[in-house]
Order: C-alpha cells, then sequence, then structure tokens
C-alpha cells in the first residue's frame, strides 16, 4: 500500500477531525476494572485498571482516541489521588494496578509530580504499578516516582510501529531511537518496560499490516521490553475515519490479530497480549466470530498456542 496523502498530516488536521468530547468528571475516572493477567513468570494474577478522567495529552497521534475522554485544560493537585481511591474503593482486591491516564504519567502538566507520594501510598498494597509515558517524559521523574513506590513500577511506551516512515505520519513525533533510549534508560534503573504495538495502521494493506506488526514485536523485544500489547487500530476517532474515506485506512481483520498474537507468543521473548478492546468490530462473521475471540482470550491468559479456528469465511 504505502500511498500517503498530499496533505499535511499534523494537530490542526487532526483536530479539525474529531467530534466532541464526553463529558467527564477531574475528580473520577472514566472507566475502571479488574481483569486476569497472564505475568512474565507464567501465573495468572488478578489486575485493576484504572482510565484516570487528565487533560489530552500534547501529541495528538493519529489513531489515538482517548481525547474523548479528556478535560479541557489539566487537572488540579489531588483530583488524581482522589480517582485512584474512588476506583479502589469500588474495586475488588488484585496484585497489580495500571494507572492509564489518556497521556504520559510522568508528563508534569498531566500528573503533578507533588501528587506521587500521595499516589504511591494508594497503592502500596499491589505488587506491581504500571504506567505509560511518551518516551519525552522518560528521565528524573521516572525514577522519583519509582523511589516513592512500595510495589515494582512498569512503564507502558508505544512504540506503535517499527515502520519509520508510517512511525513518523502518525504524529508522535518520535523515532525509533527514543524508545531505544528510553527502554534502556528504564532498563538500566531496574524499571520494566512494555511496549504498545499497532495492528495495521494507516498506509498498510493487510500483509503489510501482519508484516509490521511482527517487526514491531521484534524490535521492541530486540529493545528490552518485558512485554508487549498488539492494539488493532479502529476507526471512530474523526482522523481515521477520513482517510479511510479517502482508501488510506482500513481496520485489521480478526485473523491477522491472532497470526500476529501467534507469532509473538511462539517467540517466547515475554507475554504478548491482543488488546480485546471493541473486538467485535473486527470480524463480520457469524459462525466463527465468538470462537475466534475464545481463542485470543486463551492465548493471552496462558501465553499458549491453540488450534486455528476452520471458518471458510472472508474475515
Amino acid at each position: 500500500m504505502n500511498s500517503f496523502p498530499e496533505f499535511r498530516i499534523d494537530n490542526q488536521w487532526i483536530a479539525s477531525c474529531r467530534g466532541s468530547k464526553n463529558t467527564v468528571d477531574p475528580y473520577r475516572p472514566y472507566h475502571f476494572f479488574t481483569e486476569q493477567e497472564h505475568m512474565p513468570g507464567g501465573t495468572i494474577e488478578d489486575v485493576a485498571t484504572i482510565f484516570l478522567t487528565n487533560r489530552e495529552c500534547p501529541f495528538r497521534c493519529l489513531m489515538c482516541d482517548l481525547w474523548k475522554n479528556t478535560t479541557d485544560k489539566p487537572v488540579g493537585p489531588g483530583a488524581i489521588p482522589a480517582q485512584i481511591e474512588y476506583a479502589l474503593s469500588r474495586l475488588p482486591s488484585a496484585r497489580h494496578v495500571k494507572l492509564y491516564n489518556s497521556g504520559s504519567f510522568f508528563d508534569p502538566g498531566a500528573i503533578p509530580v507533588e501528587d506521587y507520594e500521595k499516589i504511591a501510598g494508594l497503592v502500596d498494597t499491589f505488587k506491581t504499578v504500571t504506567v505509560e509515558s511518551h518516551p519525552v517524559f522518560v528521565g528524573e521523574s521516572s525514577l522519583f516516582f519509582r523511589d516513592v513506590l512500595k510495589p515494582a513500577l512498569q512503564v507502558a511506551i508505544g512504540l506503535e510501529t517499527a515502520h519509520p516512515e508510517i512511525l513518523r505520519r502518525l504524529n508522535k513525533k518520535m523515532k525509533l531511537a527514543d524508545f531505544e533510549h528510553s527502554v534502556s534508560f528504564l532498563t538500566s534503573h531496574g524499571i520494566a518496560t512494555r511496549a504498545f504495538i499497532l495492528l495495521r495502521p494507516p498506509f498498510l494493506s493487510e500483509d503489510e499490516g501482519i508484516y509490521w506488526a511482527k517487526k514491531s514485536i521484534d524490535f521492541a523485544f530486540g529493545a528490552g521490553v518485558t512485554a508487549c500489547c498488539v492494539i488493532p487500530v479502529r476507526p471512530g476517532n474523526g482522523a481515521l475515519d477520513a482517510l479511510a474515506g479517502l482508501n488510506y485506512f482500513s481496520p485489521p481483520d480478526i485473523k491477522s490479530l491472532e497470526t500476529v498474537i501467534g507469532y509473538g507468543i511462539s517467540l517466547k521473548s515475554g507475554p504478548v497480549f491482543a488488546d480485546l478492546w471493541d473486538i467485535d468490530r473486527f470480524s463480520s462473521c457469524d459462525r466463527c466470530h465468538e470462537m475466534r475471540k475464545e481463542r485470543l482470550k486463551k492465548m493471552n491468559l496462558n501465553q499458549r498456542l491453540y488450534p486455528e479456528v476452520n471458518c471458510s469465511c472472508p474475515g
């Protein structure tokens, strides 16, 4: 595929494609739940995930739809701890917690540094705490948060794709070397990392999407991450819908996700997960969709390959 539009894809164009945001409360997380996850040591343990309400990330990535649940300005000191406390008081107990804030945890314009110790106190009973960050914000603040935490810290970083030209056109404003440097910095300071990888970002065909997702898993583990999460790119954020209308983007097929996850698991380099959020939109076959979804759930949980689903459907 690899054909690109003549117009410039930048913050202004991406914002011009958007609809309205959802109404959110700066003192309440917009979503939270507990699920099981396969751990690097092979155990299956409960993980609490909290989607914190926060300002929009300053990097308006082409594929991102997290802006829909963001505030127009930064939340004040104390708001993020209040959100975490609210969610934890309503969730069952778990061994691990993920704090995702629609941007970068270490962005001082998102999570006030003065809130770090209060946050650390709220999560001190967990075994690990996972946050997300753009490489540009990885640095001394990451080490400060690690030092005030009792649990082990893990940082999730969006590699997105190892295709350098596609990565540039995602408007993420990072290079592959930035990802490598961030992972190396965190690893050297005893902080584990995981990578977010996109399956079929814009400008790639289905076969190219599979190929580059596999290459991206290779790149991420080569850089030193301990786990990868593969995210099938979904429309609905405005910009992707505009590109779809110009034949620059199509969402991937669920069978492609199965192929990529199977490849990642076969490497035995670390857990490789499929993001199953909105998974129903990636297949139109009533005969096999539920079987494929169940297969992916089992692969996620057990990190094993299971027999392929036999169906003659195109997708």
